[in-house]
Parts: C-alpha cells; sequence; structure tokens
C-alpha cells in the first residue's frame, strides 16, 4: 500500500485532541504528531477532527438468512460511510451461529466481502453448553446470551443453563437482559386496554424499566458469584446504572454498554416515529436518556454502540406489536454523538474512548482502536458540515431513524487497514476489511 501524510489534523486519541499529522505507510501507522516532510502524497484536512475509526461490539447484519433487510457487503459500507472501521456481529442469524462450524462460515461469508473489519459472537441457547466450553477464542469475539424474548429460540431460561454458562464460558459474556414473564404480564395488560390497536407509546411500557432491571440484575449476581467477564449490552435505565461502578473500563470483570439510539432519542419521540424507533430493550423516558449520558461520562457506560438491526419500511409498517424491532443506525453513529458534543454533552475524547479504545480494549483486540505507532490504520475524518439524516443512505432496507434530523458534521473520509475507503459520500473501491485478531 503507498504511503500517505494527513496532516494539519485535529487528533483526538488516549484523552487529549491536540494539532498534528499522521503518517501511514504500508497499512499501520508509521508515525503520530509533527510527521517530517515524506516523499508521499499529502493530505491536508484543514483542521478536522482525526479519530481511530469506531469498533461496534453490537450489530445485526442478517447474513444469512435474512438477507432482504441487510447483508454484510450492504451493513458494512454503511459502516464505512458512518466511520466503523470494525464490527462484532450477532449469532441470531438463520442458521444461528451456535456452533463452532457456523462461526467459521460467517467468517467465509465475510471475507472478500466486508468493507470493514469483523468479529462474530457464538450465540448460546439452552443446549450448547458444549459448544460455548470449546468455542476457540481466535474465531469468535465473546458469547452472546439472550436472558429476554428477543429472537425467537435463541432466549436462554432454563436456570440451570444460566448458571453453567456463567460458570465456564471461556469468553466474554454478553447478554441482553429483559425479563420475559414480565413483558408477557404488560403485553396481556395492554391487549386487554387496547385490543389490538395497542399505540407505539406503549412500547416502552411492555418492555418495561423493571424487566430491564430484573434481567440485568440477574446477569451481574450470576457474574458476580461465578466470577465471569460479562459485557451488559444495550442498557436503557437509570435504575440499572447503579449496577455498575464507575471508572476506567481496564480492569473492571463486569461492564456495560449504551446504544446511540438510548442517547440521542426519548420517548416524546414515538409520536412521531412511531415503528421507525422501535427497538428493544425499548427507548425510554428523557430521565433515562438523561442518566445513560450522565453514566457514559461518569465511566459507568464503558462502551458506546449502535445494535444496528435494520428491518424493510413494510415490515416496519405492521402494528404495534407485529413490527419488528430494530434500527439501522451504522451510517449516523457518530454523528449523533457529535451532536451530543456540539450541546455540550461529551467530550471528543469521552466518544473517542467510549467507542474505540474501550472496546478495543475490552475484547482484546489487537493492535486497533488508538491512534498508536504500529497499530492498523482504522481511521475517520470528520469535519464541520451539514448531513441530512435521510439522504445517500447505504443500508439495504433505506430508510433510517434520524430522518429528518440535521446533524452539524460530517464524516469526510474513512480508512481502513491504511486504505482509503470512503470520501465526500462515496464508498471507494480497495482491499476488504480483515479479521478481528484478539490478544487474550
Amino acid at each position: 500500500m503507498s504511503k500517505l501524510r494527513i496532516v494539519n489534523a485535529r487528533l483526538v486519541n488516549e484523552g487529549a485532541v491536540r494539532d498534528g499529522d499522521l503518517l501511514i505507510d504500508s497499512g499501520r501507522i508509521a508515525a503520530v504528531g509533527r510527521t517530517p516532510s515524506r516523499d508521499c502524497p499529502t493530505f491536508d484536512v484543514a483542521g478536522a477532527y482525526l479519530l481511530p475509526g469506531m469498533i461496534d461490539d453490537q450489530v445485526h447484519f442478517r447474513e444469512p438468512g435474512f438477507t432482504h433487510k441487510g447483508d454484510i457487503a450492504s451493513e458494512s459500507a454503511a459502516a464505512v460511510a458512518g466511520g466503523v472501521t470494525s464490527y462484532m456481529e450477532m449469532p441470531n442469524s438463520n442458521p444461528q451461529t451456535t456452533s463452532q462450524a457456523a462461526l467459521h462460515a460467517k467468517r467465509q461469508r465475510a471475507q472478500g466481502r466486508s468493507q470493514a473489519n469483523y468479529a462474530f459472537y457464538l450465540g448460546a441457547t439452552n443446549d450448547n453448553l458444549e459448544a460455548i466450553k470449546s468455542v476457540d477464542p481466535a474465531t469468535a469475539c465473546g458469547v452472546k446470551v439472550f436472558m429476554g424474548a428477543s429472537t425467537g429460540n435463541m432466549l436462554v431460561d432454563d436456570p440451570q443453563t444460566l448458571e453453567s454458562i456463567f460458570a465456564h464460558a471461556p469468553l466474554l459474556i454478553a447478554t441482553h437482559c429483559e425479563d420475559t414473564p414480565s413483558i408477557r404480564a404488560n403485553e396481556a395488560a395492554a391487549r386487554q386496554r387496547f385490543g389490538e390497536a395497542i399505540p407505539m407509546t406503549e412500547h416502552p411500557r411492555i418492555r418495561s424499566a423493571e424487566a430491564c432491571y430484573q434481567s440485568s440484575s440477574l446477569a451481574v449476581e450470576l457474574a458476580k458469584r461465578h466470577g465471569a467477564k460479562l459485557h451488559v449490552l444495550h442498557l436503557t435505565t437509570a435504575r440499572e446504572m447503579a449496577l455498575f461502578t464507575p471508572g476506567e473500563t481496564v480492569g473492571k470483570r463486569i461492564t456495560a454498554e449504551a446504544c446511540v439510539h438510548h442517547l440521542f432519542f426519548d420517548d416524546t419521540w414515538y409520536a412521531e416515529k412511531g415503528a421507525d424507533i422501535k427497538c428493544n430493550p425499548a427507548i425510554k423516558t428523557a430521565a433515562d436518556r438523561e442518566a445513560l449520558l450522565k453514566a457514559v461520562n461518569e465511566g459507568r457506560i464503558d462502551v458506546v454502540a449502535t445494535d444496528h438491526a435494520p428491518h424493510t419500511k413494510e415490515e416496519k409498517a405492521r402494528p404495534t406489536l407485529q413490527a419488528p424491532a430494530g434500527l439501522p443506525l451504522v451510517q449516523h453513529a457518530l454523528l449523533s454523538l457529535f451532536e451530543h458534543h456540539q450541546n455540550g454533552l461529551l467530550s471528543l475524547p469521552t466518544i473517542v474512548q467510549k467507542t474505540a479504545h474501550a472496546p478495543a480494549q475490552l475484547f482484546g483486540v489487537r493492535e486497533r482502536g488508538f491512534l498508536r505507532e504500529g497499530y492498523h490504520a482504522d481511521l475517520v475524518l470528520v469535519e464541520k458540515g451539514k448531513t441530512d439524516g435521510g439522504a445517500n443512505l447505504f443500508a439495504k432496507c433505506g430508510w433510517s431513524p434520524f430522518a429528518g434530523i440535521n446533524f452539524g458534521h460530517r464524516i469526510k473520509a474513512t480508512w481502513v487497514n491504511g486504505a482509503l475507503r470512503f470520501q465526500d459520500g462515496k464508498l471507494l473501491p480497495g482491499p476488504y476489511g480483515q479479521p478481528l485478531q484478539f490478544v487474550r
């Protein structure tokens, strides 16, 4: 690969924002700071922000089995357009990724098709404990446990199975936490009140704060009892924040994630957006959203991710209980976080810590997630300028929950493994992403 000097950047890295240059050589970062003049092309970015690319620890790219919604090629293109240079993909495909053979098959699908770097979770079920115990740590980023009825028969609700997973899993356990009996009772009450014409505003009451807390507190209890490494995904409530310890991610055995849509929207948006913001766990109150943002700043929330999960507009047009949960988010995730920065709620170093540094540290991603010499040159350039949240979309589903929202920044360019793959609204040809490697 050719060399490239990126000059006059505002480098956001490891707790600081400073002016400087960055040299790419053979796909790696060769120098950071004031680089000497080199016999190579120069890209003058005129004071734009240069960040390590986002490592998204939770996406659903719908392949195999649901490729009418999205696939590895289309959704990874949307990711690169949004400055997401690496992703970790979930197991609720068809067939489900619940065996070593299924993990291998997914990696084969991504090779030569994924625009971004990739890794995949092994999914837990009530009857694949032996597959979990014997998983090859080099081929899975973690073990995903659905402790809530979000995705069909991948619900793990047998108490003894949960105990065994937390006792024996050789990798980080990532959990979706909602209490299914509570949800079913709330749904029955909603049907009794509204019949089949349940309004979308009932969704956060059906998938309630109490249902979330019952399940997430159980996950934390299990992790403490067994000394497991637990990462609780897409937290949504103020009450749950007390379950997690503030401070640095490094050294924690129990960590927490929030997603960009739960930090951006609250339940007042249901009247306008309807099913376009229906997700599990549900978007809840403004007070919950404010508590999540506070927890990001405190370090109770360690990682900010997307839970990118596309569905077609036709599917989303179904009645409240039938409309599928999930939103396409990777293309605008960083831009939504820059809105919080613009509004004085999040610093740029905090955004980079939660989207790049912490995921790399938590999962042990080798030589990514930082602007460091010798690391892979996974980079995103963000500059001031308007972005229409509903235009120039790369996700196959062709819609965005951010339609009608104008962001105050734009993704100028994205490099993956040193190759410029996105610039000025266009995906560029180049080498495909690589499988993530882990230090464990």
